[in-house]
């Protein structure tokens, strides 16, 4: 079978497609046959070994798969060859086949195409995961989202209405805020590039500030940090949640006596330790998520489809910050 490899640390250029041997599920996996694949923020520090997670090589980056059972493992109840699923791995997605333990798999929801399916856990994973039990969002309530037009910036517009908020998307240009109009944020707010001096700062700050309204913003969903972290920190209001989702921006240093000042919380949002801490929440976060799919309240946005041969170009599209939306990689030509 065809599988993209990682051999080298490095960036994406460093990645190869090379033929391996298909491998045999243990007990308690199940073979799939690997259909697409979305591309996220964590394969492109894994390939850096910049991620907690670092598989010995050659290994095969990718974390989210759709595809088709081909084969069960001893002790695998509950599935059939041929059930079409959708997955969070370890690693190990860009490729034609993937063992996955059985407890891992989700149905691929009705109507939805492989392509859909590979863009939909991570990123509304992880964001109902942040936004319900992290950050215990209530209808009514303020809620600003940094990187809006990205996956999972996305997920939480779309989500955050859902979930009856009023949504603020700050993005980094007009096609990116037309983007996150169109997936309904009330109000959009335009950053420039960092890094910012203590002016510009203060500036974002206060543009922060001014969409939140008087009192703050209830939540900020951040998976940008870096230089944008301290602004959306200062818009926050009373008692208000600050959800860590990720670094694209670098790994920012917070001045913790604003959260003394607002007595707001700091809240880490780690959806993969999630995944096997809480099996159980998580399932029923699915199923929400699933009624919202149905329901035409969230869907994924797919801003580019590329062939496994590709999939070097796929994530480095996600590391120099030109997706809106997910990125995907098919198993075709």
């Amino acid at each position: 079978m065809k599988a993209l490899l990682s051999h080298n640390i490095g960036g994406p250029e460093t990645l190869a497609v090379a033929e391996i041997d298909a491998p045999t599920p243990a007990a308690g996996e199940v073979l799939v046959s690997v259909k697409a694949c979305g591309i996220n923020f964590p394969d492109t520090l894994m390939i850096r070994d910049l991620y907690q997670a670092r598989p010995p090589r050659p290994f095969s980056p990718g974390i989210e798969i759709s595809g088709v059972i081909e084969a069960l493992g001893v002790g695998v109840s509950g599935w059939n060859v041929g059930d079409a699923i959708i997955a969070v791995l370890e690693w190990g997605g860009l490729a034609e086949e993937v063992a996955v333990p059985s407890e891992r798999l989700l149905h691929l929801p009705a109507g939805i195409s492989f392509e859909a399916g590979a863009g939909l856990l991570l990123t509304f994973g992880t964001t109902i995961h942040a936004l319900k039990d992290r950050g215990q969002i209530k209808a009514g309530e303020t809620l600003l989202v940094l990187g809006a037009a990205g996956g999972v910036g996305l997920a939480a517009v779309e989500m955050g209405k859902a979930l009856g908020a009023r949504v603020i998307a700050a993005v980094s240009t007009e096609e990116k805020a037309q983007i996150a109009r169109e997936a309904g944020a009330d109000d959009v707010i335009l950053y420039g590039r960092a890094p910012f001096d203590k002016d510009q700062s203060r500036a974002l700050a206060t543009a922060f500030k001014n969409a939140c309204g008087p009192n703050g913003a209830d939540l900020v969903y951040d998976a940008v940090g870096g230089d944008y972290a301290e602004p959306a920190l200062r818009a926050l209001g009373w008692q208000g949640r600050y959800l860590v989702i990720g670094f694209t921006a670098g790994i920012p240093k917070l001045p913790l006596n604003l959260t003394l000042l607002k007595s707001c919380d700091i809240r880490g949002v780690f959806f993969g330790a999630f995944l096997e801490r809480h099996p159980k929440q998580n399932a029923a976060n699915m199923a929400e998520l699933f009624d919202m799919l149905r329901a035409g309240k969230i869907s994924p946005r797919i801003s580019a489809t590329l062939p496994l041969h590709r999939g070097g170009d796929a994530i480095a599209l996600l590391a120099d910050r030109k997706a809106t939306g997910k990125v995907i990689v098919t198993m075709g030509d």
